[in-house]
């Protein structure tokens, strides 16, 4: 209520006066008086805004990093420490062979498009997004893939690695090789 408007409804509270007897009229005029000494409630929108990172950065000032990270319990077990149960799984060894320049940017059964440079793989069980060491125990050299297809189409062979996959294990002259596999996710 404006200013002019508060005076005027504490004169006319202080006519009243006499009807309501002096006591009511007193308590109105205390409680009108108190309201003009206060300061004006400032426009909502006139407010500056404050970003809810700048609020959250603030909030905790008044506690001059009084906080400290909290203890652990001596009966607790820092699970951060803790190795997993079980690393890599063997899956046992098997022959590969890969795929390359022909079926690039063709659609893989995963939906995804065929990267001959990527580091991937066709297993005919394994769920898409398994991530598999392959390694050639002929020459120790070993290469983490990721199964995206289906595949290979042939019996006799285990995994079909991407171009790349190949490269890196020396199968690209034979076009397949024995290979051992350990499934790490």
């Amino acid at each position: 209520m404006p200013r002019k408007g508060m005076a005027a409804a504490l004169a006319a509270l202080m006519a009243l006066g006499g009807a309501m007897g002096t006591g009511r009229a007193q308590e109105a005029a205390d409680a009108a008086e108190l309201a003009l000494a206060a300061p004006a409630t400032p426009d909502p929108a006139a407010r500056t805004p404050i970003s809810e990172d700048a609020g959250f950065d603030t909030a905790f000032d008044h506690l001059d990093g009084r906080l400290a990270e909290p203890s652990m319990p001596p009966h607790a077990v820092d699970m951060t420490t803790i190795e997993p149960p079980h690393g890599p799984r063997a899956l046992g060894s098997g022959v590969a062979s890969y795929y390359g320049s022909r079926f690039h940017g063709r659609p893989t059964a995963s939906g995804e498009a065929f990267d001959m440079h990527a580091h991937t793989a066709a297993h005919r069980t394994l769920p898409f997004g398994s991530m598999v060491r392959v390694t050639n125990p002929a020459n120790g050299r070993s290469v983490v893939v990721r199964v995206n297809d289906r595949g290979p189409h042939i019996k006799s062979r285990e995994i079909d690695v991407s171009h790349a996959a190949a490269e890196e294990l020396g199968l690209v002259q034979r076009g397949h090789g024995e290979v051992e596999l350990e499934l790490l996710e």
